[in-house]
């Protein structure tokens, strides 16, 4: 097994991020809530653990039992994960008197330290805490402070096991990526060789052992996430897979037919199936965001598997689930705080009796292009933005039709196309259109109008935990906007969506 760095989740906004610093290290690691610990096994090779909402001074505070890491693989408590060593042995964890978040500047550094190796003094921080260490146990030193707080690092005495007061995954902690390395590959000691190449050579060789001469379907969205994964099982078992991609009547303008074009060239067996139809009937009526999901999902879920049962012996469903759909769907509480149903994770109908394969439910989305990119896939694909797997569906707020439907990728189209005209297109992470459930007074030529809203929306992200609303020129806001109202008739008005995940999220539902 890879050498692996175990990051224990208590619910901090910045676990995620603590994940992402780390494998841009060429780490491998994954994150576990902090009351679901897997067994620590000779490939795990140092423990982070995340901040937290919480305080060590309730009574539910989080627990762990902290002695079976230390003395035995290295310790990075970040903020909760600190201040709870602390006060486990015996240190004073108090509310602060000044509430820090925000910028800071190191004012003490112990260079020394292996931890604090090429960390400078003045050297920028980002805080975030309600409380702070005040006094440390006897066996425990500064290495690190700020004008305000004292205890900003330490380490315990005779272990490698640390802990900071401040994030170093944000980017504001301008040399929080060295203070990781120092932990990772200096104290971890970790090898640094996890890949792209070797994500590919690996998965491949596991795929081809796991799967044998078995047949595996999987359906195709045209998205990265679905086309490098069908693409690994496909360089595992060539032929044993069938693809399908069902067209859902909720699809953008044209791309069932410009997907299918788009996988002739890739040797991939792909099935398409035009089941519009079933879809709006499945739909008709239903206003309630979480029973839209759900309706597409079992439609989805029964024309695939009409299809299916027209290949012989399949065994498996391939599916392309990605590290943040995991994520999103544990939390650290224990059963899932639903944030929204994902269609590909949490099984499947007992029905199917399929087992699921998803070669990429480790990774996160510029993980998954960069190897697209080592697969050779063609960079229209490994370039698309994402798309929601209810498609337009969850664009257009409340009930679906198929007029509804017309407008809004008529007018997605032209957002689409304009992005991709201007040179912006690949700036932008995610980029669609909602249909809003109001209407508003407009004039065209003489005539009084009132027709509807759309929204646009455009964020920037790395791997859509979190975005923000993407700063779109005003002259290209201007210009799609004429162009929408002009063109796509049902429309007369165009706002753009100004908000940043979190608090709001990317969809509208």
């Amino acid at each position: 097994m890879a050498e692996q760095i175990l990051i224990l989740d208590f619910g901090s906004q910045y676990t995620q991020l603590i994940a992402r610093r780390v494998r841009e290290l060429n780490v491998y690691c994954e994150i576990h809530p902090y009351n679901h610990i897997p067994e620590i096994t000779d490939n795990i090779k140092g423990v982070i653990f995340s901040g937290s909402p919480c305080s060590v001074r309730q009574e539910d505070a989080p627990e762990i039992p902290i002695d079976s890491f230390r003395k035995k693989i290295p310790v990075l408590g970040v903020c909760y994960g600190a201040q709870l060593m602390a006060h486990r042995d015996g240190g004073n964890v108090l509310p602060s008197e000044i509430r820090e978040f925000g910028r800071a500047k190191l004012s003490r550094v112990d260079q020394h330290n292996e931890l604090m190796k090429e960390i400078t003094i003045d050297s920028q921080v980002w805080m975030s805490h309600g409380d702070t260490i005040s006094s440390l146990p006897e066996n425990f030193d500064i290495i690190a402070s700020t004008a305000t707080v004292d205890v900003a690092a330490y380490k315990i005495h005779d272990e490698e096991t640390y802990g900071i007061q401040f994030h170093p995954e944000v980017t504001h902690t301008l040399q929080g990526k060295t203070l990781l390395r120092n932990f990772v590959v200096h104290i971890c000691g970790c090898a640094q060789d996890w890949t792209p190449d070797i994500f590919v050579e690996t998965t491949v060789d596991a795929l081809r052992d796991k799967l044998g001469g078995d047949q595996v379907v999987m359906g195709l969205s045209g998205g990265v996430d679905s086309s490098v994964a069908a693409t690994l099982i496909h360089r595992a078992i060539g032929g044993q897979l069938h693809c399908i991609f069902v067209d859902n009547g909720l699809l953008r303008k044209h791309e069932f037919e410009e997907v299918l074009h788009s996988y002739e060239d890739m040797g991939l067996n792909v099935t398409g199936v035009d089941a519009k139809n079933k879809f709006y009937a499945a739909l008709e009526g239903v206003t309630d965001p979480e029973a839209k999901r759900k309706a597409i999902g079992r439609t989805f879920i029964e024309v695939f598997d009409e299809e299916a049962h027209k290949i012989q012996n399949v065994k498996w469903l391939g599916q392309g689930t990605i590290y943040p759909d995991v994520i999103e769907s544990v939390s650290v509480k224990g059963p899932s705080a639903t944030i929204k149903s994902h269609h590909n994770v949490g099984g499947l109908p007992d029905f199917m009796k399929l087992k699921v394969v998803e070669p990429l439910n480790t990774l996160f989305k510029d993980e998954v292009r960069r190897v697209g990119k080592t697969l050779e896939i063609d960079q229209k694909i490994l370039g698309r933005h994402p798309f929601p797997g209810p498609g337009l569906g969850i664009r257009i707020l409340g009930d679906i039709t198929s007029e509804k439907v017309r407008i809004l990728q008529d007018v997605d189209h032209i957002f689409i196309r304009g992005l991709k005209e201007a040179g912006l297109y690949d700036d932008v992470w995610q980029a669609g259109a909602m249909l809003l459930p109001i209407q508003s007074v407009g004039v065209m030529g003489d005539e009084r109008t009132y027709e509807r809203v759309v929204s646009l929306r455009a964020v920037t992200s790395v791997d859509g935990m979190t975005a923000d609303w993407c700063h779109l020129p005003y002259e290209f806001l201007a210009d799609i906007s004429n162009e929408i109202i002009n063109t796509v008739k049902g429309v007369n008005r165009v706002v753009y969506d100004i908000s940043s995940k979190p608090p709001a999220t990317i969809e509208w539902e």
